[in-house]
């Protein structure tokens, strides 16, 4: 039997970090875009030890009928283009805020009030920031 830290520094090794230039976050970014997302932040949380993602991507949408467009616009991409479906998605009865998570990468969808009452970027303040408007 191997010693723990074998094992440990095994799976360490074999965990593929994402980064900006990934095809899933690309995939994401563009396809936001393309549904005219607004407000398109992406979070770099690579260097923070209690982050659950690499990135979180948070856009807004102004209604609800954009949200689940956006939404369903995103996860089309993402298992037509990098072939992966989301691991986890939440909110899409309310719609006001979806979130679709693909382990790496989480994506927020938000309706403008929802994000302003959630604040994601001030709770999230230490992660590194890039906007993605066109």
């Amino acid at each position: 039997m191997e010693p723990l830290s074998v094992l440990q520094s095994r799976e360490k090794s074999q965990i593929t970090r994402l980064t900006r230039n990934s095809k899933i976050f690309k995939t994401i970014i563009k396809a936001i875009q393309d549904k005219k997302g607004e407000h398109i932040i992406s979070l770099d949380l690579r260097k923070i030890p209690e982050a659950s993602a690499d990135f979180f991507i948070v856009c807004e949408a102004s209604s609800t009928t954009q949200v689940k467009a956006i939404c369903d616009f995103v996860e089309h991409e993402v298992k037509e283009k990098c072939g992966e479906a989301p691991y986890k998605h939440e909110g899409r009865q309310a719609l006001q805020w979806v979130l679709i998570d693909y382990v790496n990468v989480v994506v927020h969808v938000m309706h403008p009030e929802a994000r302003k009452f959630y604040k994601l970027e001030e709770m999230w303040s230490d992660a590194a920031s890039q906007l993605h408007d066109l």
